[in-house]
């Protein structure tokens, strides 16, 4: 049966199946049997592996069947690169794959966006096999194509995980300092540090920015009058004694220590604030993701906060 033809990922081509002397008229009566799942143009996954795959994983297997479908004149880019980097897909279009040809480009096709643009030695890198825009292009790919806040995100995420720096996107922005949309680059790369450790952590930095808050100092360290650390916070005010923490599901989730509870690790973070605000004498605030959607009002509960301590 074509369903042994499939990958490990459960990725079928139409152009093996056809090697191996199924025809269109099988692979119909496979679909329509709920064996396998058309995601493009000749390419099927297993329906079961499709079925419980989330969007971040179908737009993997998406990548795979296009990749394999293309030579290897093309690089996966923008949105598609950064998934492939394990990245954040806050903001990014799963529902196409992106590529980038060496040699034109420039036009849409079914589930593929083609992209046209210079590709340098340092711009390309290569991952499975197949080629992949670097970090520090993929950057500023995703920024030029969704603007300021997917920008900094990506930035945020990659600079932290050590795959590209600043220094290395600044020289890179020299080079695509004159295409489309690269006005905004300069402000992603200075608004990028790498300290977020989280979407929602850079989204709260936005935030500030945006509002016209005092820009806040990234994972503040506080520390026992013996100068051990105590704790860090995402972010603090130290002239004004307000100390800022992001609480997301994800953050609890990695703060989680073997066998313990998701229970026991909010109270363990209660534990940590009480001492944070007992060694410091400051105020402490929180965000949640619903804040990061209601700036005007978030905003405003900070200026509070700061107009208070001060």
């Amino acid at each position: 049966m074509a369903i042994e033809l499939m990958s490990p990922q459960g990725l079928l081509l139409r152009r093996d199946a056809i090697e191996f002397g199924y025809d269109d008229k099988y692979l119909r009566r496979m679909v329509k049997a709920g064996r396998i799942h058309r995601i493009r143009q000749g390419a099927y996954a297993d329906a079961e592996v499709w079925r419980n795959l989330d969007a971040r994983g179908r737009h993997l297997l998406l990548c795979d069947a296009v990749v394999a479908q293309y030579p290897d004149d093309i690089a996966v880019s923008h949105d598609s690169a950064v998934l492939k980097l394990q990245g954040p897909d806050y903001g990014l279009d799963l529902s196409n794959v992106h590529i980038t040809h060496f040699d034109g480009g420039g036009r849409r096709a079914a589930k593929v966006i083609h992209h046209e643009g210079r590709c340098a030695l340092l711009d390309i890198t290569r991952v499975d096999g197949h080629w992949l825009t670097s970090p520090a292009r993929t950057v500023l790919d995703v920024a030029m194509l969704h603007g300021l806040e997917a920008g900094v995100i990506v930035a945020d995420d990659f600079i932290h995980r050590k795959l590209t720096t600043t220094a290395e996107l600044w020289q890179l922005y020299k080079a695509v300092s004159d295409w489309p949309g690269a006005l905004i680059l300069r402000l992603v790369i200075d608004l990028a540090t790498g300290k977020s450790e989280s979407v929602g952590e850079s989204l709260g930095w936005l935030l500030c920015r945006n509002q016209r808050l005092p820009r806040p100092e990234q994972q503040f360290e506080v520390r026992h009058p013996d100068g051990r650390i105590a704790g860090r916070t995402d972010w603090a005010w130290p002239e004004l004694g307000v100390l800022g923490e992001f609480d997301g599901e994800g953050k609890y989730l990695r703060l989680r220590r073997p066998n313990e509870t998701i229970e026991q690790t909010v109270m363990r973070e209660k534990r940590r604030e009480d001492l944070l605000r007992e060694l410091t004498g400051w105020r402490f605030i929180r965000l949640v993701w619903a804040d990061l959607f209601r700036a005007a009002l978030t905003a405003q509960r900070i200026r509070n906060a700061l107009r208070i301590a001060a």
